[in-house]
C-alpha cells in the first residue's frame, strides 16, 4: 500500500513538472516574440520589454512560494521535554496571532505562559465561529436533508469555518499550512476512513440530542407528526454534530503544541462536540418545531378550504365529508388561537 501511494507520488510530482515547464516554455516563447516585434518597430526598446517581462515573472514566483509558505511549517516536537521544544515555542510567538484581550498584548517575549494564556483566549472565539456555522448547519440539514444543495452548502460552511479557525490563529496565512489543517480535519471526521467500530460513539450523541427531553416536551405522545418532526431533527443534528467535530478537531489542530496533544486531538474533539451538539439542538430545536407545526397546520386549513360544502340534495357521503372537514378547520383555529393568547 505505502509502495504505491510511494509510486503514485512520484508519477503526479514528474506529470507537474513536465506541465509546469512546457506552460515556461510557452510564456518565455511568447515574451520572445512580443520584445522581438516591439524590438523592430522600436530598436532598442525589445531588450527592455524582455528584461521586464523576467523581472515580473520572478516577482511572481517569489510572490507564489511566500504564499505557499515553504518554510513556514515547523515539526512539532515529540513532548516538552524534547530539545525542539523551546524552539518552537518562540515560532509559535512570532507567527500566532495574540488576542486583544490577552493581558500582556504588548509583550514581545512571548514564553510558553503567554502563549497557553493566549489559545484559551481564542479558544473561546474558536468555540463562538463554530457554534455560529453549526446553527445554520442545523437548519440547512434538517430542510434541505438529501439535496445536493444542502450538501454543497453544508460543506462550504464547513470548509468557511475552518478557514475562520486557521485565520484566527495565524498572523500570516500560508497555503501549504492551511491544506494541511484541511487534510487532517478531514482525515480525523469519521467515515472518511471507514472503521465500523467507531460508529457508536458518533451515533451515541447525534441520538441523546435528538431524543433528549426538550424534544420529548415538544412533541406529545401519540402524535401523528412524532416520525414527521424526528426525521427533520434527526438530520439537522447529524449535519450539526460533523460541523462541531469540524471546529474543534481544526481548533486544537491549531493549538498543538507537542506530538503528544496531537494525538489525543480526536477523542477531546469528539467530547466537546457531543456537549456543543447538546446546546445547539436546545436552542434550535424550538424554532424548528414551531416552524414546521405552523406550516403543518396552514398547510392543513388550505387543504381542508378545498373541500367543497354540501349542497341541498347532495348525497350523504359528501355531506360527512363536508361537516368533518369544517369541524377540523374549528378545532385547528382554536389552537391556533389558544397558541397566541399563551404567548
Amino acid at each position: 500500500m505505502f509502495v504505491m501511494i510511494r509510486k503514485l507520488k512520484i508519477l503526479l510530482t514528474g506529470v507537474l513538472i513536465f506541465s509546469l515547464s512546457l506552460v515556461l516554455i510557452f510564456l518565455f516563447n511568447q515574451l520572445y516574440f512580443f520584445a522581438s516585434l516591439v524590438g523592430n518597430l522600436m530598436p532598442g526598446a525589445g531588450y527592455s520589454i524582455l528584461g521586464t517581462g523576467i523581472a515580473v515573472f520572478c516577482l511572481l514566483v517569489l510572490y507564489g512560494l511566500h504564499v505557499w509558505g515553504f518554510g513556514s511549517v515547523k515539526a512539532l516536537p515529540s513532548h516538552e521535554a524534547s530539545s525542539s521544544y523551546d524552539a518552537y515555542i518562540r515560532h509559535l510567538g512570532k507567527t500566532r496571532l495574540a488576542h486583544h484581550k490577552h493581558p500582556d498584548l504588548l509583550k514581545k517575549e512571548r514564553d510558553e505562559r503567554w502563549i497557553k494564556s493566549n489559545h484559551k483566549l481564542l479558544e473561546v472565539d474558536a468555540l463562538d465561529i463554530t457554534k455560529e456555522l453549526a446553527i445554520k448547519n442545523f437548519f440547512v440539514g434538517a430542510f434541505a436533508q438529501n439535496t445536493s444543495y444542502g450538501t454543497t452548502t453544508s460543506l462550504m460552511n464547513n470548509l468557511k469555518l475552518v478557514w475562520r479557525i486557521y485565520k484566527l490563529h495565524h498572523r500570516n496565512h500560508h497555503g501549504r499550512a492551511l491544506l494541511d489543517i484541511y487534510r487532517f480535519t478531514y482525515e480525523s471526521l469519521p467515515l472518511s476512513d471507514f472503521n465500523k467500530e467507531e460508529l457508536p460513539s458518533h451515533i451515541k450523541p447525534i441520538i441523546q440530542s435528538s431524543f433528549s427531553n426538550t424534544l420529548a416536551t415538544l412533541l406529545p405522545g401519540g402524535n401523528l407528526l412524532t416520525p414527521f418532526f424526528l426525521n427533520f431533527f434527526l438530520a439537522g443534528s447529524t449535519n450539526t454534530y460533523l460541523t462541531c467535530l469540524t471546529g474543534t478537531i481544526s481548533m486544537h489542530y491549531c493549538q498543538s503544541l507537542t506530538e503528544e496533544e496531537k494525538v489525543e486531538i480526536v477523542r477531546q474533539s469528539q467530547f466537546e462536540a457531543s456537549f456543543m451538539l447538546k446546546e445547539v439542538v436546545r436552542e434550535c430545536n424550538p424554532i424548528l418545531s414551531k416552524t414546521i407545526s405552523d406550516a403543518v397546520k396552514k398547510a392543513g386549513m388550505e387543504s381542508l378550504d378545498t373541500v367543497q360544502t354540501s349542497s341541498s340534495g347532495g348525497n350523504i357521503a359528501q355531506d360527512i365529508v363536508s361537516h368533518v372537514a369544517q369541524s377540523l378547520k374549528n378545532i385547528i383555529r382554536e389552537n391556533v388561537e389558544a397558541e397566541k393568547e399563551k404567548q
